[in-house]
């Protein structure tokens, strides 16, 4: 189905069209991960633009017009994140996330950023993106935030486990909190992919 075709349904159309590609993304992702087909670097890159792919198909997502406020706004807002996990560690047990999948090298330390980052951008692209304005479209503005963020959350349990649900439910709240704010997509893109960095030292 081309972009074209996708935008021209109805927004609850086009919604129910972008979770179905996220959760067959999601798990082509868990199945490549836990089969050991390819390194998590590789997995990372090919999530990252499953992702890119499925916000594409929803058209031009909300840009900020003030992209120097936004990203700031994304910096405090990551802030915030990195340090909401760091008290989640402290009371969370270990993960059952498969043997080596962060165990990533130092000197591939520099992809390992560019390819985060790249799949930090694409879910928020996706998420608060191009889900979001369709949800909005056909529900409502509290009918997205709810939705999207669900939608958050559950994408991460194949590989890190339901105990990361209410974490991620209240991630998910905060980007979307961030996406109000800002009024796109920029400022939840920055603070998702300094959160998703920081677990490099975390």
């Amino acid at each position: 189905m081309t972009a074209l075709s996708i935008r021209s349904l109805a927004p609850a159309g086009q919604a129910g069209l972008l979770v179905v590609g996220l959760a067959a993304v999601v798990g082509a992702r868990w199945a490549a991960t836990v089969g050991g087909v390819a390194g998590g670097l590789t997995v990372g890159l090919l999530f990252g633009a499953g992702l890119l792919a499925l916000a594409a198909l929803g058209g031009r997502p909300a840009i900020e017009r003030n992209l120097p406020v936004a990203a700031a706004i994304g910096a405090v807002g990551g802030v915030v994140l990195v340090g909401i996990a760091l008290v989640a560690r402290l009371s969370v047990s270990n993960s059952p996330v498969p043997a080596g999948l962060f165990a990533v090298p130092a000197s591939l330390f520099v992809p390992w950023v560019a390819i985060t980052i790249a799949v930090a951008t694409a879910e928020e692209l996706l998420l608060r993106g191009a889900l979001f304005r369709a949800i909005e479209a056909s529900g409502g503005l509290v009918v997205a935030i709810l939705v999207t963020t669900l939608v958050f959350a559950l994408m991460h349990v194949p590989l890190y486990g339901w105990h990361v649900v209410p974490l991620d439910l209240g991630v998910g709240l905060w980007l979307a909190g961030l996406r109000l704010l800002s009024g796109g997509v920029v400022a939840p893109a920055v603070a998702h992919a300094i959160a998703d960095l920081a677990t490099w030292w975390l």
